[in-house]
């Protein structure tokens, strides 16, 4: 009864905010004898969402990928190969975890104006990556050493190098954390919009969070097309978190159950 209660409160507001979203009447009065599914494609027309779809998935493309890379990397030397002086730079690298972002996001937009890389892709996809590699590396040293040791000792034994027991050993077995480093800095990249609020100004460069912004300005009293941008641009998200559920559950327990 307890889960049936926190599941109806969390569901509520999503289903209200879709009712809203396919309702003829502006003011988002739930209407079920008419739902009205063109308010998807008028959000989206006038919105003009699709510059800023551009710009959400060259972004987080980006950081998705150059992420998931350094942090595999980083991870597998910190967790496997060890590091001269590991004991003071791995708790350097956590630094990134603890410190909030209003801390030091002031000071790293006037770093960017200085080398003139604000309001461009290079500009934000580096500040993201700059902020998620330091939990990555975490996530990934984790999964790493949670591999039993006699499987990768029997792979040097046979001959495997460094790249090959990387390769052939860890990430294979690593593959749920993975999956699931890489659905949380989707998630977390597309969902920005206080770090793309400060750096980029530029709407030729600005993700979709700034563009649903923009288009709230506009049609704060249209309710039903409010709500309905807002579904097509939270729709990513829980497409991938539905498709990959089962290893994302796998990747979040795995660093809590050990065989």
């Amino acid at each position: 009864m307890l889960l049936a209660v926190i599941t109806l409160a969390v569901v509520f507001p999503l289903i209200w905010v879709i009712g809203d979203a396919l309702s003829p009447d502006p003011n988002g009065s739930l209407d079920l004898g008419h739902l009205t599914w063109s308010n998807f494609g008028q959000a989206w027309r006038e919105g003009g969402f699709s510059q800023y779809l551009t710009s959400s998935v060259i972004i987080t493309g980006s950081v998705v990928v150059i992420g998931a890379i350094l942090a595999v990397m980083s991870g597998y030397a910190f967790g496997v190969l060890g590091v001269f002086g590991e004991r003071l730079l791995f708790p350097l690298v956590l630094l990134g975890i603890t410190l909030p972002m209003e801390t030091f996001v002031v000071p790293l937009y006037y770093d960017f104006q200085s080398y003139g890389i604000t309001d461009t892709y290079r500009g934000i996809v580096l500040a993201h990556i700059g902020m998620s590699v330091s939990f990555g590396t975490f996530w990934m040293r984790t999964a790493f050493r949670a591999v039993p040791r006699a499987i990768a000792e029997s792979a040097e034994i046979d001959g495997a190098g460094t790249w090959t027991r990387l390769w052939r050993v860890y990430l294979p077995l690593a593959r749920p954390a993975i999956v699931t480093l890489i659905l949380l800095s989707f998630t977390w990249t597309w969902n920005d919009y206080f770090l793309s609020l400060i750096l980029v100004s530029d709407p030729a460069h600005q993700p979709l969070t700034l563009g649903l912004g923009a288009f709230s300005g506009r049609y704060l009293v249209h309710i039903n097309l409010l709500s309905a941008a807002a579904v097509l641009i939270s729709l990513p998200v829980v497409v991938l978190c539905l498709v990959f559920q089962r290893q994302f559950i796998r990747g979040i327990l795995s660093g809590a159950l050990k065989e």
